[in-house]
């Protein structure tokens, strides 16, 4: 599992015209799910983006999580993630999980986040969406499974 992990001021995800999730202050996570991800890589990777130490304490220093600042999330799935670019000029999507496999670990890593307390907005499985972000920072680290 693949995640990139963006702080924003705020951000909204855009399905044919209509806003499907917006948040303000939190983390954009774009999830991406390999072909070998299983309910172990789910539960990492909610664990870990729930509690990275990416937003500024008092003094200005990352020493903050999601969770600590009570801010939301917007997941995304994004299978291009895993779009590999080394040989040729098109990106082969070889390691990305099948639709029937990605959309119910996406779906669990959502519940996962929510289990934890966090407030998750997200996109439409599979939908052409236009995703507006304000990145804060800027901010975005990479976020993998063991």
């Amino acid at each position: 599992m693949r995640i990139l992990v963006q702080r924003v001021k705020n951000a909204q995800v855009i399905v044919e015209g209509d806003t499907v999730g917006e948040i303000e202050t939190g983390l954009v996570l774009l999830v991406g799910i390999h072909t070998d991800d299983d309910v172990r890589a789910v539960e990492f990777c909610s664990k870990k983006c729930a509690n990275l130490r990416i937003f500024s304490d008092l003094n200005g220093q990352m020493n903050l999580s999601l969770l600590e600042t009570g801010g939301s999330a917007l997941a995304i799935s994004q299978f291009t993630l895993y779009g590999e670019c080394r040989r040729g000029r098109r990106p082969s999507f070889f390691d990305a999980a099948q639709p029937e496999v990605a959309e119910p670990l996406y779906d669990l890593f959502v519940s996962h986040l929510e289990k934890l307390g966090i407030v998750v907005a997200r996109g439409i499985f599979g939908a052409h969406m236009v995703v507006e972000i304000n990145n804060d920072g800027p901010v975005t680290v990479m976020v993998e499974s063991p």
